[in-house]
C-alpha cells in the first residue's frame, strides 16, 4: 500500500496532469489496482477535462460526506469509483468537487477519508492511491490527506515564478508534516521543463530530492488536462508518459524507504509484507 498526494500552487504548474499520468503508467504488480483522488476543494478536472464530460457528474468526491455521516464511508467509496481502463478496473477514479462550494460538506470527513486510504483494501484486493490535492488541498482541514502520505510530490515548472512559488510552500510543508504528519522527508518533487532553470536547479532551490523531470510536451499534457485528444496508445508511449512511468519507480522507492524507516517492530507485517492496520506505522 503506497499513497502519494500530489501538490500544485502558483500558475497551474501540472499537478492534475502529473497525478492522472502516475495513475495511468503505474507499475501494477499482480494483485494490486490504483485509486485517483481528486482531492482539490477548489474542485475536480478530469470529468470535464481527460474524460470530456462523457462520465455523469453523479460520481464523486461530494457524495462522501453524506455517506460518512451515515456511517457508510467504506462502503460508499467503492461506489463512487470509476473505471479509466475501459473494463479492466485497475485504474481507478473518485471523481473531484463539481463546485468549490461543496467542499464545506466534507470538513469532518477528511480525517476519516485519509484513514481508509492509509490503508486501503477493495473488496478483493489492495489498492495504491495517488491524491491529488491541486493547489488548495494541503491548507485547512483537507491537509491531512498529505500528513498521512508516504510521499507528498510537489510539481512546479522551470520557471522563476514557479520555483519561487514553490519555495514558500515546500518550506509549509515542511513545518507542517515535521509537526503533525509523519516528517518532511516524505517531500519530493516534480518538475516540468521551463525556460529558466533546469529540474536540477529547481530541486537545488527548493531542497528536494528530484523524483520526476517531464518534458514540456503540450500534445499529451492538454489530453490529460484538457481533453484535447485521446490518452491513446500512441500518447502512452509519448516522452511525457515514459518519463512519468519512470518517476513512478522513484516515487516508489522513496515511498518504500521511508515505511522501513517509520514501521514499528513486533506491531505486524512489515512494508510491502501483507495487509494490516496502517497502525503499524509510526505516526509524528
Amino acid at each position: 500500500m503506497t499513497v502519494v498526494a500530489v501538490v500544485g500552487g502558483v500558475g497551474a504548474p501540472g499537478a492534475t496532469t502529473t497525478a492522472l499520468g502516475l495513475t495511468l503508467s503505474w507499475p501494477l504488480r499482480a494483485g494490486l489496482r490504483v485509486v485517483l483522488i481528486e482531492a482539490d476543494p477548489d474542485g475536480g478536472a478530469v470529468l470535464a477535462g481527460a474524460l470530456r464530460g462523457r462520465v455523469s457528474a453523479q460520481y464523486g468526491l461530494h457524495q462522501l460526506g453524506l455517506a460518512h455521516r451515515q456511517g457508510k464511508l467504506d462502503e460508499f467509496f467503492f461506489q463512487q469509483l470509476i473505471d479509466l481502463t475501459g473494463g479492466e478496473r485497475n485504474r481507478l477514479l473518485l471523481p473531484g468537487l463539481a463546485d468549490f462550494a461543496q467542499a464545506a460538506s466534507l470538513a469532518h470527513t477528511w480525517e476519516p477519508l485519509a484513514r481508509l486510504l492509509a490503508w486501503l483494501e477493495g473488496p478483493d484486493m489492495p489498492h495504491d492511491v495517488v491524491v491529488d490535492l491541486g493547489r488548495s488541498g494541503t491548507l485547512g482541514s483537507s491537509a491531512v490527506l498529505a500528513r498521512k502520505a508516504d510521499v507528498v510530490l510537489v510539481v512546479a515548472r522551470g520557471t522563476l515564478r514557479s520555483a519561487t512559488a514553490a519555495r514558500v510552500r515546500v518550506e509549509a510543508l515542511r513545518r507542517d508534516l515535521d509537526a503533525n504528519g509523519t516528517g518532511a522527508d516524505a517531500l519530493g518533487l516534480a518538475v516540468v521543463e521551463g525556460p529558466d532553470y533546469p529540474a536540477g536547479e529547481v530541486a537545488k532551490l527548493l531542497g528536494l530530492p528530484l523524483l520526476m523531470s517531464l518534458p514540456y510536451e503540450t500534445r499529451t499534457a492538454e489530453a490529460l488536462s484538457d481533453g484535447r485528444g485521446e490518452v491513446d496508445k500512441r500518447a502512452m508511449r509519448s516522452r511525457l508518459m515514459r518519463q512519468i512511468a519512470s518517476g513512478a519507480d522513484e516515487i516508489l522507492s522513496h515511498a518504500r524507504a521511508r515505511q522501513v524507516r517509520l514501521w514499528v517492530p513486533g506491531s505486524g507485517p512489515g512494508p510491502g509484507l501483507g495487509s494490516g492496520s496502517g497502525e503499524q506505522y509510526r505516526v509524528g
